[in-house]
């Protein structure tokens, strides 16, 4: 049967099949360009360091060369910004660690919506803190640091990645529960808040178990304690905080957002990468090295974690007072 359309409709299928062709090109041309990936704070941080050893394999998977962009300052607020402003086509994504939930708490204001301007991709690893110090700090162990903290209020200092970070919000927490008082030294990064601790400027660090580990290794640095409830597999004989301060534990987790409205194919296949190279054998044995654990996850299910963890640090914040200095 012959059909004849009327010229409404004919234009409305020249614009569909011009949508379709103009969609395929679209993705042909992005699949030539680089991704950005966001990295929240200076080179040789934690985030640095899982970013790396995950590269070389992320762009044979999606088959697109990743172009890691340092973007330091104000807890990862300058780097999560700069994603909320970016085209939501998957050509820029960031690597968020657990300061972006604590940001939201944390700060007053920000130049971005935590909850509407994001769209999870996926959870990508945890790791514990470690607790750090100066060969010439005046503690070898908890105890010994809560009893000189006691004994000496403000007299000790500890370095964090930024306000905000972590680092920071996690020695509060221990300020709370242990009532004692120190000085926070906020540095732009965990690699030049450890450097501080090499030159004796801060009296310890609760740091990301990656980026002090190899300093303790070399004898530079000596370990206190791990943040997490269980002993970390490559410090065995180091205790844990929970030891002393039953119940206590903080873990930083790292995970992939991309810009809000990014389309739903894109970030199911940014997730299935990260995801299939986390798992990877080579890649997870690597990154256990530095005391990462890879986890992987669909969108929905870090967004519930994104969830749960904006619940959990807003309370944190409030129980503690931390504030921004």
């Amino acid at each position: 049967m012959l059909q004849i359309f009327s010229m409404k409709g004919a234009r409305w299928l020249l614009g569909l099949i011009w949508l379709t062709l103009s969609g395929v090109a679209l993705a042909q041309t992005n699949a030539n360009q680089p991704i950005t990936l966001i990295i929240p704070y200076p080179p040789g941080g934690s985030a640095d360091m899982l970013a790396r050893p995950m590269l070389p394999d992320l762009q044979k998977v999606l088959g697109q060369t990743i172009v890691l962009d340092y973007k330091g300052g104000a807890g990862g607020t300058i780097a999560t910004s700069a994603l909320a402003r970016a085209k939501p086509d998957g050509q820029t994504i960031i690597l968020v660690l657990t300061a972006h939930a604590i940001n939201d708490a944390l700060y007053p204001t920000l130049p971005y919506n935590t909850r509407k301007d994001f769209a999870p991709v996926s959870l990508v690893a945890t790791l514990p803190l470690l607790v750090a110090a100066p060969l010439t700090s005046p503690f070898n162990t908890i105890p010994e640091l809560i009893a000189y903290a006691k004994a000496n209020p403000d007299k000790l200092s500890y370095a964090s990645a930024g306000n905000g970070n972590t680092s920071h919000l996690s020695v509060e927490l221990f300020k709370t529960q242990t009532g004692t008082k120190m000085v926070h030294i906020p540095y732009k990064g965990s690699g030049p808040a450890v450097i501080a601790m090499l030159g004796n400027e801060v009296s310890f660090m609760f740091d990301s178990i990656s980026t002090s580990f190899q300093q303790v290794k070399a004898g530079k640095l000596k370990a206190i304690a791990v943040s997490s409830l269980e002993r970390a597999s490559i410090l065995p004989n180091t205790p844990t905080i929970a030891e002393t301060l039953p119940g206590f534990e903080v873990t930083v987790w790292y995970g992939i957002l991309a810009p809000a409205g990014t389309p739903e194919a894109i970030v199911n296949k940014l997730s299935q990468a990260f995801a299939q190279v986390g798992a990877d054998p080579k890649v997870r044995a690597q990154l256990a090295e530095s005391g990462y654990a890879t986890v992987g996850s669909t969108p929905a299910a870090f967004g519930k974690h994104i969830e749960a963890e904006l619940t959990k640090w807003n309370k944190a914040v409030k129980d503690s007072g931390a504030t921004i200095q």
